[in-house]
């Protein structure tokens, strides 16, 4: 959809709900293609929400926290507009041999009651995390986890959150903490610091996000104009182009205005038939 085509959120004020500076990437994103004007929330606390660092555990649910978190900046600044995110760190839900980073951003307009979200899963992290006994196992580690363009976090016990030292950016600080830790507990835990000012990677999966976040945005329903006309559905079945029987690829998407209810199937988005490699029948 030609973003030309949708002027609903034009002029308009976007407020942007972080502590940690995702604004860097977000605003010049959301100013180009919605020509909004952004502004960055000022103390505006995230961290009750949950912190990556254990001193705050989220209980809900990455989308829900981020709905919270727009919710909360809503209320707080009397605003119309907001977006907010929300990452997870930890094994890749399609692939347990891997690490992956999940960017969830949602855009609100209260005005118009208009709810729209999008999740980036990605393997580019470095999330990263262990007990370190020696100042060379410390440089290796320190290394592997991209240190110093990202930061890194000490402390005495993975689950204490009571003894820790955030946002080490320099072979300074991390080596003089780090004599610390050792004598005081033959050891450090030394992790990833995961907070988006202090990691670019993250910072790069989070632009991807929102670029995904955009173009739903300026999607709009053939019917009714409201933006965010997008897939919700993913309907199996292609036919194996060998047996001819129904595979587990896509055969069609399904899109739905949330505003009117119009639903729409977009069927083949990646061909007519599938190949015999990815059929259970010809392959299993």
């Amino acid at each position: 959809m030609n973003q030309e085509n949708n002027t609903l959120f034009k002029n308009r004020t976007l407020l942007i709900a972080t502590k940690h500076k995702k604004e860097q990437v977000l605003l010049p994103l959301f100013e180009k293609h919605l020509k909004v004007q952004c502004i960055v929330s000022e103390n505006f606390n995230t961290d009750i929400f949950g912190t990556f660092s254990g001193e705050k555990e989220r209980t809900d649910s990455p989308l829900e926290t981020a709905k919270n978190k727009c919710l909360s900046a809503l209320e707080q600044y009397k605003c119309e507009l907001v977006i907010s995110s929300e990452g997870s760190f930890g094994m890749h839900p399609y692939n347990i041999f891997c690490k992956a980073d999940e960017e969830v951003l949602l855009f609100m307009d209260k005005k118009n009651n208009i709810t729209i979200s999008h999740c980036e899963i990605s393997t580019q992290t470095n999330f990263n995390g262990k007990y370190i006994y020696s100042l060379e196992e410390l440089s290796e580690f320190s290394r592997l986890c991209k240190f110093p363009s990202h930061a890194l976090i000490m402390r005495s016990h993975c689950d204490d959150a009571t003894d820790i030292v955030k946002g080490i950016s320099t072979k300074a600080a991390l080596f003089t903490h780090y004599k610390n830790f050792h004598s005081w507990y033959g050891k450090a835990f030394v992790e990833t610091d995961m907070r988006a000012m202090h990691n670019p990677m993250r910072m790069q999966v989070i632009k991807k996000s929102a670029q995904k976040l955009i173009e739903k945005i300026i999607s709009l329903c053939p019917q009714c104009a409201t933006p965010g006309f997008c897939i919700t559905n993913s309907i199996k079945g292609l036919i194996c182009k060998l047996c001819g029987l129904p595979t587990r690829s896509t055969l069609a998407y399904e899109y739905h205005c949330q505003s009117c209810g119009w639903t729409k199937v977009k069927p083949y988005p990646y061909g007519e038939k599938e190949e015999p490699l990815y059929c259970d029948h010809c392959n299993p």
